[in-house]
């Protein structure tokens, strides 16, 4: 009875310490399965980064992203923090186990051969025939010898749990190493993960410092353009009322009266009838006049508009974007009034249809001189195309002084 006592309490103990096992292995393979979620994610983000590189021109986009790596990485190092503690303490767990099983080794062995010691001391003096046959009666006799069955039985039950309780004591010592072995590769995981959090830390810092430096760098070059922009706005402002000029000077002229012939000075600004003719051919064609470019989107609308340094400008016209040197064409029938140069060192057309004038600017190219007659569709010359390879083209219309919305006139 004693032995199978000893066998239930170690069922009972072993049960208890090795049942938390299958809730840490539970633990572990969540903490694993967010692992390499997190492990994907970065993953993902590192492509993000690349791509970033490549096509962001503020940076912003990559200081995004490294804040995201640097969030997920802390995640992962986290994850293995978690998985370290649930490993130690499997690892507290198993040495117990060990101490146990060595234990109950330790005494079955002090046990065992307390036994052996006395029958090897009696071997002698003792003789289980002769007990068995020194019996009163014959209950006597079969008690004895059914009691040194049992007890050669149990010595070798005995022998047979010490030799499992060394090999279980093995096993669990074998199981021990493996666990030392995996918590040394999750430190060196842990190590790792965090030199490149540093390294992602300090790309942050230098990308948020580029990035400020990138952000001043464009506000400079946007407040540039929009200074250039409002310079060129002034200068087909002042040449259009320059043209008007001119035209009246030209509509002027001395015209005879008295009956005498005396000549008397006098001025009409009348336009002639064949720029009568034209203006009201362009007005009647508002709505259905050609594109003068080919374009791919809408840079600005006509209007006021508040740009990205924070102050307002007045666009005059539409801006286009348009792949480079693209064509430009005339969009009605006219005359070429004045060749200019921009602001920021383009071509400008302007070309007159009697009240009317349309405006091209951004220009890399001018095939047209002043003066010279043009019609609709016929190529004015070229946009202009900046060194990053993009190409801006800026399209006016104007009735006498007042500019028109491109939009209401284009088909």
């Amino acid at each position: 009875m004693k032995g199978g006592w000893c066998i239930l309490l170690y069922a009972l103990i072993i049960t208890f310490h090795l049942s938390p096992f299958t809730l840490n292995a539970q633990s572990k393979k969540q903490l694993e399965n967010d692992k390499a979620k997190v492990e994907q994610e970065i993953k993902k983000l590192s492509n993000d980064l690349a791509k970033a590189k490549k096509n962001s021109k503020t940076g912003q986009q990559q200081l995004k992203i490294i804040e995201k790596k640097i969030a997920e990485r802390t995640k992962l190092i986290n994850n293995l923090d978690g998985q370290l503690n649930l490993l130690n303490i499997r690892m507290t767990q198993t040495e117990d186990s060990i101490a146990l099983i060595r234990g109950q080794v330790d005494s079955m062995k002090l046990e065992y051969g307390k036994v052996v010691r006395a029958l090897y001391r009696e071997r002698h003096n003792v003789s289980h025939l002769a007990l068995v046959l020194d019996t009163k009666s014959y209950n006597y006799a079969y008690l004895r010898t059914k009691y040194f069955r049992d007890y050669s039985r149990y010595r070798r039950r005995q022998a047979m749990f010490i030799q499992q309780k060394e090999q279980e004591l093995n096993e669990v010592g074998v199981e021990l190493k493996r666990q030392q072995r995996e918590q040394q590769g999750l430190l060196e995981q842990h190590r790792r993960q965090k030199v490149e959090l540093a390294h992602e830390q300090k790309a942050q810092q230098k990308s948020l410092k580029d990035s400020k430096q990138q952000e001043k760098n464009l506000q400079q070059q946007i407040a540039k353009k929009e200074k250039q922009k409002r310079e060129l706005q002034q200068q087909i402002q002042r040449i259009i009322n320059e043209e008007i000029a001119k035209a009246r000077a030209a509509q002027k002229k001395e015209v005879p009266v008295g009956s005498k012939g005396t000549k008397v000075s006098g001025t009409t600004t009348a336009p002639s009838a064949a720029e009568v003719t034209l203006s009201n051919d362009f007005a009647s064609n508002k709505g259905r006049l050609p594109w003068p470019v080919s374009y791919t989107k809408v840079a600005r609308e006509y209007g006021r508009y508040t740009h990205a340094s924070g102050g307002q400008n007045m666009n005059n016209g539409i801006d286009l974007v348009c792949s480079g040197g693209a064509a430009v064409k005339c969009v009605f029938n006219g005359t070429v009034s004045r060749v200019f140069t921009c602001p920021n060192g383009t071509k400008g057309i302007i070309v007159r249809h009697g009240e009317y004038m349309t405006v091209y600017a951004n220009m890399g190219t001018v095939a047209v001189s002043e003066g010279k007659k043009v019609t609709t569709g016929q190529n004015l010359g070229t946009v202009y195309t900046n060194s990053d390879g993009s190409a801006e083209f800026s399209f006016q219309l104007w009735k006498s002084t007042s500019s028109q919305n491109p939009r209401t006139w284009l088909r």
